[in-house]
C-alpha cells in the first residue's frame, strides 16, 4: 500500500490561507526595536530585520507563517527542496528574490545584503563552509537557528522534542519581529491540530516505522531529534531508530532487518524520486523479505513535511491518516 499524502495539502492551504489573510496584524513590525532572544542557548540581542534571508523551505515557512513576507529579502534553496510552486506559501516565496540553488554561504548573504539568516546549525550554517552564527556576529548579520538543530551547537546546546523545537522557533521569531500575537495564534492552531490527531489514535501497540532517507550501501534515518520522530509517535506508530541520540543519521542494514518495521516512510527529496527507492528495497536481497516490503506499506513524504516547519503538522496529519486506513 504505497501512498502519497494529499489531503494534508488541503490542510495546508488552508492554514496558508490564513496566514497570508493576516498580514495587517504585522504591518507594525518594521518599527525599529531591540529585544533580548535565544539563540539556541545563548541570549542575543536582535534588531528588527528588515532583510531576512532564509535556507531551505521551513525556515522560510516560519517567516511566511507568521506573516512576515515584507521583512524577506530572499531565500536560499538548494535542489533537494520541492519546487516552491508546490508549497502552501508559493505566493509569498514569488514576492521575495530566488538567492541561489546552491548551499548556503558567506558571500551570498553579504552580497544580498541580509540582516538576518534563519538555517539550521549543520543544515545552512557550517563550520566547514565558514558560515556560522560566530562568523555573521563580526560582520554585523544576525542570525536565528532552528532549536531542533540546537542539541550538539558548540559552546551553546539545547535539546528539546523537535514539534517542541518548532514551537519554540515560531514563540522566539515572533519576539524578534515583535509579531508575539501572531505567533501565539499560529501556534495554538499547530497545536490544537496535532492534539486531534493524537486523541484520534487507535488503540493497541504502535506500529514499527522505518524512515528511509537515503543510502544503498548504508541507509540514512530519522534518529530522535528530528521531526519525522515525533510525528511517528504522535500517529501512533515507532520510529525503530528512536533510541538514537541523533537527527539525521546512518545506520546498518543488519540494524533495518531486525528491527521489522511494518511500515517504511520514504522521505521525497532530490534527484532520485521516491519511486526509485521504493524500487530498491523491493529488490534488494537485504531488504525485500522486510515485513513493509512484502506487505507493500510504504508511505511518501514530502521533504518540507520531514525538516523543522510548519508543514511538520501536514506531515504528521498526512501520516496518521495513512496508518488508521492501515489499520481499518
Amino acid at each position: 500500500m504505497t501512498r502519497h499524502r494529499g489531503t494534508a495539502l488541503v490542510v495546508a492551504a488552508i492554514t496558508a490561507s490564513v496566514a497570508a489573510g493576516c498580514g495587517a496584524e504585522v504591518e507594525s513590525a518594521g518599527e525599529a526595536g531591540t529585544v533580548t532572544v535565544d539563540r539556541c542557548g545563548e541570549p542575543v540581542e536582535y534588531t528588527t530585520p528588515q532583510r531576512a534571508v532564509a535556507y531551505e523551505g521551513g525556515s522560510a515557512d516560519k517567516l511566511f507563517a507568521l506573516g512576515l513576507t515584507d521583512h524577506v529579502h530572499g531565500y536560499v534553496m538548494p535542489p533537494a527542496n520541492p519546487p516552491v510552486e508546490e508549497s502552501p506559501w508559493a505566493s509569498e516565496y514569488a514576492e521575495v528574490e530566488f538567492l541561489s540553488d546552491d548551499l548556503l554561504n558567506r558571500e551570498l548573504v553579504v552580497d544580498a545584503d541580509a540582516d538576518l539568516v534563519v538555517a539550521g546549525w549543520n543544515s545552512g550554517f557550517s563550520d566547514q563552509r565558514g558560515i556560522t552564527p560566530e562568523i555573521l556576529d563580526e560582520l554585523g548579520i544576525q542570525s536565528f537557528m532552528h532549536t531542533e538543530s540546537c542539541f550538539n551547537y558548540p559552546g551553546h546546546p539545547e535539546q528539546v522534542t523537535p514539534f517542541d523545537g518548532l514551537y519554540t522557533d515560531l514563540e522566539r521569531l515572533g519576539r524578534i519581529f515583535g509579531v508575539e500575537d501572531r505567533a501565539a495564534e499560529v501556534i495554538a492552531e499547530l497545536r490544537e491540530r496535532v492534539d486531534a490527531v493524537r486523541s484520534q489514535v487507535p488503540a493497541g501497540d504502535p506500529v514499527p516505522v522505518f524512515l528511509y532517507d537515503s543510502g544503498t550501501d548504508q541507509p540514512f534515518t530519522a534518529g530522535n531529534q528530528v521531526p519525522p520522530n515525533d510525528i511517528i509517535e504522535f500517529a501512533g506508530g515507532r520510529n525503530v531508530f528512536a533510541d538514537l541520540d541523533e537527527r539525521w543519521t546512518q545506520v546498518g542494514w543488519e540494524a533495518v532487518v531486525q528491527a521489522e518495521p511494518e511500515v517504511i516512510i520514504i522521505l521525497d527529496y532530490g534527484d532520485q524520486p521516491a519511486e526509485d527507492k521504493i524500487e530498491f528495497l523491493r529488490t534488494s536481497p537485504i531488504t525485500r523479505e522486510l515485513p513493509a516490503v512484502r506487505a507493500g506499506n510504504f508511505y511518501v513524504m514530502n521533504y518540507n513535511e520531514g525538516i523543522s516547519g510548519p508543514r511538520n503538522v501536514d506531515g504528521l496529519e498526512g501520516f496518521a491518516e495513512y496508518l488508521r486506513t492501515l489499520r481499518g
